[in-house]
């Protein structure tokens, strides 16, 4: 305990002292975030490398604890080798973060970058084992989960004082669990970070005069997925992960969501939006500061059902709490994407949309087939009638086609699909809810392009015209 006192304290200090050095130096270099007024909500241009100040703060606790001769710091060298081999990892997953403060790193780059960091730390000794499984599972997953830890934090940091506060409850959390489960390892790793964080919010938290930037927020997510992977390797179940996933939940909730949103919405995966939580609370009207400590009460009771786990007899229950809050948590930010989708399923929206995008290909292939035009209006008229439409009719190379059930002008909405100058296929459709809006274009190309190219234009034949009623 008093070497954890020593590393606590020490780490506090170092990091008081070393983050208004950094953020002056950022300052006179010009490395500061600059506001957009959009996704960005600070007002004016800030220090965005903090990340040295905790990386600074962390090594030099850990040096001062080597210097002592305390059973801790017997302990501690006792880890050295397993530290040492991680280090290499850490510094990968630093120098990424800071080179993207410095010049900006294009996705691809950064995720590289993690790549080899979760590789390094792997081979370090970084695993995930899961019982009763085969060990070729055990790379893959972890390398995901070190890549998930990683990013969930430096894409929760938008708000001053979130990123950091999230990491020290993570840290906390896992030093608890280290002192619970009789884990002095993990207790010695968490508790510098802790220390590191708890001073460095003392110029992050709102208003901020200094900013995490990648090369803490990287960092961070980064140790707090290897010390997860540390508490894990002391359970002899497959649950073993679910007490380090409750303690990252709102990072790792966050990320999720944005996969999830951004997947609904056929975006890219690494555009940046305004749809995370922090963006939906201050949507609410909740100001910075408040949307911090809202989610740091998250935090809060994350870290008290992952330290309820510990108990077998709770840990049920504690799953089971955690999931239905998380729940309810989601349903209140008001995601549109989870609400349409979830009626879409309930509803049988989907289903519906699948058995058109069915019909549509399907008509696409037949028309292509189509050797004849008598056989392409025949397809034409028979699909626009399965898609609502009440009157359709070809003009093409002289001939019409024309088919019309009962059409009131005022109460339809008509659609014209140009083939060539003279050429073109119209149709019209009542207006009301049974309408497959999202095929009207992909079913307009399929008859134009279609229609173009196997029947190109001639010239009209004089008072040439065909006319064919087709009913039911």
């Amino acid at each position: 305990m008093y070497s954890l006192t020593i590393l606590a304290i020490s780490s506090f200090i170092l990091a008081l002292l070393f983050t208004p050095l950094v953020r002056n130096m950022a300052r006179r270099f010009r490395l500061v975030d600059q506001p957009d007024f959009g996704r960005k909500v600070h007002a004016t241009p800030i220090p965005r490398i903090g990340g040295v100040a905790i990386a600074i703060s962390y090594v030099l606790s850990c040096s001062l604890l080597l210097i002592l001769n305390t059973a801790g710091a017997g302990i501690f060298r006792d880890e050295l080798p397993r530290v040492l081999a991680l280090l290499p990892a850490a510094i990968v997953i630093f120098a990424t973060g800071l080179w993207d403060d410095l010049r900006s790193l294009h996705p691809w780059q950064k995720i590289l970058g993690q790549l080899v960091a979760a590789f390094l730390a792997f081979h370090a000794g970084v695993q995930i084992h899961f019982p009763y499984t085969s060990d070729w599972w055990n790379f893959p997953v972890t390398v995901l989960w070190l890549l998930l830890c990683t990013n969930a934090v430096n894409l929760i940091d938008g708000v001053d004082g979130l990123a950091a506060g999230v990491g020290l409850f993570a840290a906390s959390t896992s030093l608890f669990a280290g002192l619970l489960t009789g884990n002095a390892a993990l207790a010695m790793v968490t508790v510098p970070l802790a220390g590191a964080l708890l001073g460095f919010l003392r110029f992050n938290f709102n208003p901020a005069t200094i900013f995490l930037g990648d090369s803490g927020s990287l960092l961070i997510g980064f140790l707090l997925g290897c010390f997860g992977v540390f508490w894990s390797q002391k359970s002899a179940t497959i649950l073993g992960m679910t007490a380090p996933l409750m303690a990252l939940s709102i990072p790792l909730l966050d990320t999720l969501l944005a996969i999830a949103r951004r997947f609904l919405r056929q975006q890219p995966i690494f555009t940046a939006d305004r749809g995370h939580i922090h963006h939906r609370l201050l949507d609410r009207g909740l100001t910075p500061r408040k949307v911090a400590l809202v989610l740091y009460g998250c935090c809060a009771l994350g870290a008290m059902a992952s330290l309820a786990t510990l108990h077998d007899s709770l840990s049920g229950l504690a799953i089971i709490v955690f999931c239905v809050m998380t729940w309810i948590g989601v349903q209140h930010l008001g995601y549109v994407e989870f609400g349409t989708a979830r009626r879409m399923f309930l509803e049988g929206a989907f289903r519906r949309a699948l058995n058109s995008q069915i019909a549509l290909k399907t008509f696409e292939d037949q028309l292509h087939q189509a050797v004849s035009l008598e056989e392409s209006w025949a397809l034409i008229h028979s699909a626009a009638r399965d898609f609502g439409f009440q009157h359709v009719s070809l003009r093409m190379n002289g001939h019409l086609f024309s088919y019309s059930d009962t059409v009131d002008q005022l109460n339809h909405w008509h659609i014209r699909i140009p083939i060539s100058g003279r050429d073109f296929v119209e149709l019209s459709r009542p207006f009301g809810p049974k309408c497959h809006d999202s095929l009207i274009s992909p079913f307009a190309d399929a008859i134009r392009y279609t229609l173009g190219a196997k029947f190109p234009t001639q010239q009209p034949e004089p008072a040439q015209a065909l006319a064919a009623q087709t009913g039911d």
